[in-house]
């Protein structure tokens, strides 16, 4: 699962298209032991291997049994014979991919006799169910005596092929029921001699977007739905929100009220952090978000295009990450745009780690090539929010690069840092 993203991309389309296994787990403790798994068939291959999370597993929390701890391997470089597989200059490329497509034939051996992937038996052959990963979970609470059909528990990539051709041609029908994209049930139709009726996500059984549920699979599987409950009317939805008194607010305050008033045709292009829920009421701040890094490059785009004022917002932590080059390219064009690096001295979205750059934008921003008459800080306090408008107002109609630091720590981590105090 990729957290930041807007979308929860469907990373076994990755393992399919490079050629290498992946591991999807069904429980927490599938997802403890595939990683001890997955380093062993990496290390006996010589391949990469794929964790595949989704979002249900990566938010759920269980006990697990651990296993002992095993020896660090020894350090070392490859033998003669496998060193030219981490260099893929066009003559190595050529040579590996066709290793690579024999590999595979071996890793779907290993796929279909993996402990991973189960194939149980049922008595009633008018219906076939694949379960990949957690959607194994979805099917098995509506059989609370087990599943009258056969059911192939699927966790371990590339398809195990053989135990799906056993399953068609013992049941009339097939049923997928998989987490993001129909990657099985479309696969199917390559793998399967013979037509066979499968339902899934692709013929409407199932929902073609969002996550599956034990109601939704209950549906696909025809059973009559279980008694609904009303929704609580104590516990009331609360989306998420910037943490009172966070200093994402009071640059977002300020640049509103910029920009609303006196800017109707400018638009503000956010990146990915906490302040992408600026997004959200009251402030309704920025006009996209696409991914980590596109805050400045969509800026700089829509200003060479000719739009004024375009406004970047980007945190410290993401600016480190993905901004730094995206700002060297504004540099290098003169592209007439503001760039706000809102600074929290942390990397707040995800726990309150360190940031890569702290302490060190400023110096950061001029080596990229930026006039430093042109890097402006402030604090992002209430008192000070005019001032901060007066920055915004000026390095708007610089035309050039210009970066605003609105800094201050994070209201968490200044939590912490004052309680261990």
């Amino acid at each position: 699962s990729m957290h930041s993203s807007q979308n929860e991309q469907d990373s076994r389309f990755y393992g399919k298209f490079a050629g290498v296994p992946v591991f999807e787990p069904s429980t927490q403790q599938e997802a403890y032991d595939m990683v001890q798994e997955a380093f062993g068939l990496s290390e006996r291959h010589r391949i990469p291997v794929l964790m595949r999370l989704t979002t249900r597993m990566a938010h759920s929390r269980a006990v697990v049994e651990v296993a002992d701890v095993r020896e660090q391997n020894a350090l070392h470089c490859p033998e003669a014979e496998h060193k030219r597989q981490w260099v893929l200059m066009p003559a190595n490329s050529r040579v590996r991919y066709k290793a690579l497509l024999e590999e595979n034939a071996r890793l779907e051996q290993e796929a279909e006799t993996s402990r991973f992937n189960t194939y149980t038996d049922g008595a009633d052959k008018s219906l076939g169910i694949i379960a990949c990963g957690i959607a194994h979970n979805y099917v098995m609470e509506n059989f609370a005596q087990g599943a009258p059909y056969p059911v192939l528990k699927i966790s371990q990539y590339p398809l195990p092929a053989a135990l799906i051709r056993r399953m068609a041609a013992e049941c009339r029908a097939l049923l997928v029921a998989e987490e993001g994209q129909p990657v099985v049930e479309e696969a199917l139709r390559g793998i399967l001699p013979t037509p066979i009726a499968i339902r899934g996500r692709l013929t409407g059984e199932l929902p073609r977007t969002g996550e599956l549920t034990p109601d939704s699979v209950r549906a696909a599987l025809g059973l009559a739905p279980l008694e609904a409950h009303a929704p609580s009317e104590i516990v009331v939805p609360r989306p998420p929100a910037l943490c009172q008194g966070c200093g994402h607010r009071d640059m977002y305050t300020a640049l509103t009220e910029v920009v609303r008033e006196e800017y109707p045709t400018a638009k503000v292009f956010s990146d990915i952090g906490c302040y992408t829920l600026g997004w959200l009421a009251p402030f309704h701040a920025i006009d996209t978000v696409v991914d980590m890094g596109a805050s400045i490059t969509m800026a700089k785009g829509a200003a060479d295009a000719g739009l004024r004022p375009a406004i970047a917002v980007i945190g410290d932590s993401t600016f480190t990450h993905s901004g730094m080059t995206g700002l060297l390219d504004a540099v290098n064009e003169r592209s007439p745009i503001t760039v706000i690096i809102s600074d929290n001295l942390t990397t707040g979205m995800t726990g309150g780690q360190d940031s890569a750059g702290t302490g060190r934008l400023e110096q950061i921003c001029a080596g990229l090539g930026v006039d430093p008459a042109h890097i402006r800080v402030t604090v992002p306090l209430p008192k000070n929010r005019e001032e901060m408008k007066r920055l915004i107002r000026e390095e708007i109609t610089y035309d050039g690069v210009s970066v605003i630091v609105p800094r201050r720590e994070c209201i968490q981590t200044a939590k912490r840092h004052a309680a261990k105090k």
